[in-house]
């Protein structure tokens, strides 16, 4: 199976998410359903299904933390100039004028950014870009036929 790819940072925050989670997250979790209890009748008291609720969910990120950092690899940083994973990219499509501009990250949804949307790099667009260098047009097929970008800048994350 592939392995899932992330830049240095993006690696580092889901560590530092799941240590959080898994050490702190989960005794305070535990206080609130220890809380809910001694309020009483456990069928009809709302504050013990939340945090029941709570702790579900929780357990569910600590799961999928586990398996992206189990089975996944840091991308070592390549050229500055070229596209890799979690690098910004600037993009246009064919036809539009350089105001239309789109700019993303291209990564892993862990990559996250705010303010951001993310091209993964296993998409055709995705795929089409990867080691790509600034001015070059790159062409992929979309369902709706092909279509081509211009990168116009790339930047750090």
């Amino acid at each position: 199976m592939a392995k899932h790819q992330f830049s240095s940072a993006a690696y580092e925050r889901m560590q530092a998410e799941f240590d959080d989670l898994s050490t702190r997250g989960r005794f305070a979790v535990a206080e609130k359903i220890e809380r809910a209890r001694e309020m009483g009748d456990l069928k009809e008291n709302g504050d013990y299904h939340a945090a029941k609720d709570e702790q579900g969910h929780m357990e569910g990120r600590i799961r999928q933390l586990e398996y992206l950092l189990e089975n996944g690899e840091i991308v070592e940083p390549g050229r500055e100039s070229e596209v890799q994973v979690g690098r910004l990219i600037t993009i246009v499509y064919e036809g539009d004028s350089d105001d239309s501009a789109e700019t993303y990250i291209v990564g892993h949804v862990e990559e996250k950014l705010e303010g951001f949307d993310i091209i993964s790099p296993g998409s055709p667009l995705g795929t089409a870009l990867l080691g790509e260098v600034v001015g070059s047009w790159v062409s992929y097929e979309a369902p709706s036929g092909e279509l081509r970008v211009k990168i116009l800048a790339l930047g750090p994350t």
